[in-house]
């Protein structure tokens, strides 16, 4: 148990042992439902995991595994971070911290600075922080109700650390978050990888449940580059609800 409601489940799966950071998997809980998740880990000790938030029924009854159970794994699927070296910006908001921790750890490993802003309603809901202590050169983390770090949301401090001089910044979390990351990011040229979530189905990019304007997440993303992000005009608006309308975020 990472809090009261988020819970990290390891597993065995080949597979994912070669998974890249923002890659997601088809988790099945069998008679109840498959969800998509992004991989929190990967290739720790020949183990890879998925860090859960209680929201519904599939992850309430992921809660309820115990050591021994099985779950079925498809994936690993989709477009993962670019791992690159120099200056980096990681900003999380929420469980979005899952794909970041990571990502932050493979920069770590492939010789870059990395700077990690992490964003939380309260203390309750961070977590993994242990993992971005021990990856980061400097860790900012902000609460909405000032009960952990700095009082404020996570892009609250961007303007004053993107004029420091990044050389690519990564996001994961709430959209509307992300929208504003890359909108600070690109203004002042830096190119941004934001992974975004939509409702995943076949992932192989034949049902179009989760394209955005025309780009399929499920095989061109999950993870988009600044060119993309650029001419998409759903990103930080509108999402598709299970009947496929658009509904606003």
């Amino acid at each position: 148990m990472e809090s009261s409601d988020v819970k990290t489940i390891w597993f065995r799966d080949e597979a994912c042992l070669d998974a890249q950071p923002g890659q997601f998997v088809m988790v099945w809980v069998p008679g109840v439902d498959e969800v998509p998740m992004s991989l929190s880990a990967i290739d720790v000790e020949g183990l890879s995991a998925i860090t859960v938030k209680r929201v519904g029924e599939a992850t309430e009854s992921m809660h309820r595994l115990s050591v021994g159970d099985l779950i079925g794994v498809r994936g690993p699927y989709g477009r993962g971070f670019t791992v690159r070296r120099g200056r980096c910006l990681a900003v999380a908001g929420g469980i979005g911290v899952s794909a970041i921790a990571p990502l932050v750890e493979r920069l770590s490993e492939a010789g870059a600075e990395v700077t990690v802003v992490y964003g939380a309603k309260t203390r309750d809901e961070l977590v993994l922080l242990d993992r971005l202590r021990g990856s980061s050169e400097r860790l900012i983390v902000l609460t909405e109700d000032g009960s952990f770090g700095l009082r404020g949301v996570a892009t609250d401090p961007l303007d004053e650390l993107l004029d420091e001089g990044f050389d690519v910044v990564y996001t994961c979390g709430p959209e509307a978050m992300m929208h504003t990351v890359f909108l600070k990011a690109d203004r002042r040229g830096i190119p941004v990888e934001a992974c975004l979530e939509r409702i995943m189905r076949c992932c192989v990019g034949i049902c179009g449940s989760c394209v955005v304007d025309g780009v399929r997440l499920c095989v061109e993303g999950p993870v988009l580059g600044s060119e993309t992000l650029r001419r998409l005009k759903e990103f930080g608006r509108f999402r598709r609800g299970f009947s496929g309308r658009l509904v606003r975020i």
